[in-house]
């Protein structure tokens, strides 16, 4: 099983909105217990909050089925635990690298092309949610493509 964590600030849009978007097209694809998939934030200041109701409702918008969800604070059992972990922001992949001991740096990685603005200051849900999608969509098309080359 491949362990998948999304990584932003707060833990409250990007990385659950990840988190559930990556769950469905897991799903979608019939992949359904072939990946645990979670998300945490570099910061505990939202910890044990619901989703951001702006995030929420973008999700709900795309029929993105929404589960329980308590922000939390990534911790050293996550950098161990999990194989990739997808950042929202390019500094939050160097917060991570300067606070834990990781011993395989490669795993912490952008999941876009470059930083995802975080929505919750823009405002943005629509294009957060896009980029995200492409994200999580080239995401599994790396790991298919992998898997059928081992």
């Amino acid at each position: 099983m491949r362990k998948v964590l999304f990584v932003c600030l707060g833990n409250i849009c990007r990385s659950p909105m990840a988190e559930m978007i990556l769950k469905e097209l897991v799903h979608q694809q019939g992949l359904d217990g072939e990946y645990f998939i979670s998300s945490c934030g570099i910061s505990n200041e939202e910890e044990g909050n619901d989703i951001y109701p702006p995030a929420k409702r973008k999700l709900w918008e795309e029929e993105i089925p929404i589960e329980f969800h308590q922000a939390r604070k990534i911790t050293q059992k996550d950098i161990d635990t999990y194989q990739d972990i997808l950042v929202m922001e390019e500094r939050h992949r160097k917060a991570l690298l300067q606070r834990y001991d990781v011993k395989d740096p490669s795993k912490i990685r952008l999941l876009g092309m470059s930083d995802i603005e975080d929505p919750w200051y823009s405002g943005d849900f629509d294009t957060v949610y896009e980029e995200i999608l492409e994200g999580c969509k080239k995401y599994l098309k790396e790991k298919s493509y992998k898997q059928e080359s081992l």
